[in-house]
Formats: structure tokens, sequence, C-alpha cells
């Protein structure tokens, strides 16, 4: 049987978005499938050992895609998704794929259909229309400058038409190549393809009339490939060890204040910058890196600090172990709003922390019994979804519809 080609585009605006389509690369059978990765220069390194053909493809920085969320604004101009379609296309025509699949790459909602490609994108289940959520005002500057309680109420009512701002540009660069409008709810956008998978699972997340091209995957965990540090080997046994990473899209300057919360508590802590600059203080109870194997450092914690996002909460919860998020932008406070409602972990603002604030929510999932209890029951659900073999079904399925398309 003729192997099918498959083509995996990340926006690497963060490493989340590289990350997540590497792991379910990685998870398909070599033998069925010719595995493709398109991904901006620079990240070539997390590719490694994987038996897959790198393409460069463009996507705007880090920083710009961080910055734009912290103002509350569009991530994406029209000229730069017009860039994006013929970018796009070019891959599209030198790759010739059977099937595409997608991590944020908006344009691919375009591009995809123009080359009359079946289409497949992956998604959290939290900017699903298809999902019920509840919204709390992010790290905007309508947080930062007003009491909590009144920027919420004001975010509320404010949220359809900032998700309608944030639709325009795609809407716009769609109907130059003759297609539909989206409309204005930005989820449709976000999860626009002809199959929607989530890395996500529906106990946490559950559905509301869901259409069948929309399926769970479950968790998506993946790490960087990197050696653990010099110092893994030889953190005292006696005491709990923390975990923590704010992560590619967090707040790289909260992490001495993490840091300092925790240093007053009978704990070990391992941190990683995730590429970002060192903190000038370190705790004598704490020892830091750039990366760290993440699934790993999960299993040998008793509590995992992050940026609430869905990556490292899901390796927390795979292992077990209760999280607490420090949210900033709007889907790690989506996220974190299903795993705290689940008992899984607890949530933090990132405009509004402070040692004394880690160290006592620290405390306290440290001592809580039904913290665990919770985390146990979601890691036991998580064991239902094996995100390798649901991608590879939903492959299965695309590929043998005479459009690609869901019947």
């Amino acid at each position: 049987m003729q192997r099918k080609k498959i083509l995996f585009v990340a926006e690497a605006v963060t490493l989340a978005h590289v990350g997540r389509p590497l792991a379910l690369a990685g998870a398909l059978d070599a033998r069925r499938y010719d595995v493709h990765f398109a991904c901006a220069p620079g990240h070539q390194a997390m590719l490694a050992g994987g038996a897959l053909t790198w393409w460069p493809i463009t996507s705007i920085p880090g920083a710009q895609f961080l910055a734009a969320l912290a103002a509350g604004k569009p991530v994406y101009d029209e000229p730069t998704l017009r860039s994006y379609v013929e970018d796009d296309r070019r891959l599209l025509a030198e790759v010739r794929p059977d099937l595409v699949v997608g991590d944020f790459r908006l344009s691919l909602s375009i591009s995809a259909r123009l080359a009359r490609l079946p289409y497949v994108t992956v998604s959290n289940a939290y900017w699903s229309p298809y999902v019920r959520q509840h919204y709390r005002v992010p790290a905007i500057p309508l947080s930062r400058h007003l009491p909590l309680a009144l920027a919420n109420g004001l975010f509320r009512l404010v949220r359809p038409l900032a998700f309608a701002a944030h639709t325009v540009p795609l809407n716009r660069v769609r109907r130059l190549h003759g297609l539909p409008s989206l409309g204005w709810d930005l989820r449709r956008v976000y999860t626009d393809a002809d199959w929607t998978a989530y890395a996500d699972i529906p106990e946490l997340f559950p559905p509301v009339a869901m259409p069948p091209s929309h399926r769970y995957l479950g968790p998506v965990t993946w790490s960087p490939p990197v050696a653990p540090p010099p110092w893994w080997d030889s953190l005292p046994p006696e005491l709990p060890v923390v975990y923590v990473t704010l992560g590619s899209s967090g707040q790289g300057a909260l992490l001495s204040t993490v840091l300092e919360g925790l240093a007053g508590l009978p704990v070990m802590v391992v941190a990683a910058t995730a590429g970002k600059s060192m903190p000038a203080t370190i705790p004598d109870n704490a020892r830091v890196t750039s990366y760290l194997p993440g699934d790993e450092a999960a299993r040998r914690a008793s509590l995992v600090v992050c940026n609430g996002g869905s990556p490292t909460s899901q390796q927390a919860l795979t292992a077990a172990v209760p999280v607490l998020g420090i949210a900033g932008n709007l889907d790690q406070f989506l996220n974190m709003h299903g795993v705290v409602a689940a008992g899984g972990g607890a949530l933090l603002r990132a405009d509004r922390l402070s040692a004394a604030a880690v160290r006592h929510a620290a405390e306290s999932l440290l001592n809580q019994p039904h913290a665990y209890g919770a985390a146990l029951r979601i890691a036991q659900q998580f064991r239902h979804y094996p995100a390798g073999e649901r991608f590879a079904a939903l492959l299965a399925s695309a590929l043998a519809s005479p459009s690609g398309s869901p019947p």
C-alpha cells in the first residue's frame, strides 16, 4: 500500500503550537504515512530524532504575538494573513500532500481549501463553538486599571464585540479568494477546518450538540528532546518536588516572584525558563535551567506551577499531579477554568501576582488530599483517550472521504 503524505503546519508563535503537532506526527505509523513538518526556522532542534521532512515557512515573531495578546488586540492583520496564504500555497504546491494538518495556522482555512486538500486543524475544546465557556478578563489594560469585579463585568459585555474585531482580517482575506465569511465569532475562526481535533477530553470541557467532524483526541503531551541537567539525579529525596515552568508564552519576569514565594517552603523547586533569561536571584531550595524533560519532571513532582496553558497542565494531570496555573492570556484562563472546576488545581492572575499569593496557593495544594484525588481521577479519564490512536483514526476517516470532508 502506498504511503499517504501528511503535512503538518505549525504556527510557531509559542512552543506549544510546535510541540503539539510534533507529538501527533511522531505517533503516526511510518509504514503508512510519509510525514512532513513545516514551521518557522529556529525550531529544527525540536525535530531531532523524528522521521519527518522539515519545510520552512514564515511566522510572526513570538514577541509580536505575545504583545498583541497583552494589549487585547488582533494577533494578525490583513496583510500578514495575505502573505501567509501565499506562503502556504507555495508550500502545498512543493510538498503535494494528501492531507494537511494545522496548529493555529489560521491561513490554512483559505489555502488548504484553494488547494482542494483535506484539512484538519488541532485546537483546544475551550475554543470550540460547541463548548460553553465562562469568560473572565485576561491580563489586558482593562484589568490593570480597574477593580477586578468591574473589569470582569465590562469584559463580559464587550467580549462579543472584541471577538468580532479579531475575525475581520481573516474574513476579508477569505472574501479576496472567493470564500464565504466565517461570521463574527472568533471561535469559528480558530476551529474552521474540514475536521477539527481537540487536544482535550469532554469530561473537562463538555460538548453541546457537537458535529461528528469535531472530535476529542485527548491530552497531547510533548517534551523537548533535552537531557536532564547535571543536578537532576542529586536532588534531596526527602523533599517534595515542585516543578515550575511558565512556558514560552508565560511572563518570564514572574519566575523570580514564583521562586521567592516557594523559597520558604520545605520543598525542592526544579524550574525551567523555556529559553528566557535566568532570574537574578535563585533561592537555596531551587534549581533552574533553560529546559527540562517536562513529562519526567511532572512525574517526579508533587505540584506543577505553570502559566495555566494546556500543554503543561496536561503533563501534570497525566501524572496525577495538581496544577497551580498563573494565567495571563485568555487561552490560559479558559483552560484553567476546566482544571479548577474539576478540582485538579488552583488559579492565580499573572497581573496581580505576589510571592505571598504563590506561597499560600502552593501550600494549600500541597496539603489538600482532595486536589490529589481530583488529579488522579483526571489522569484516569485521560487514559481513555489515547491521542495518537484517536488522531490516526481521524486521519483514516478524512482520507477515506471522497472529498476529504465529513459525509
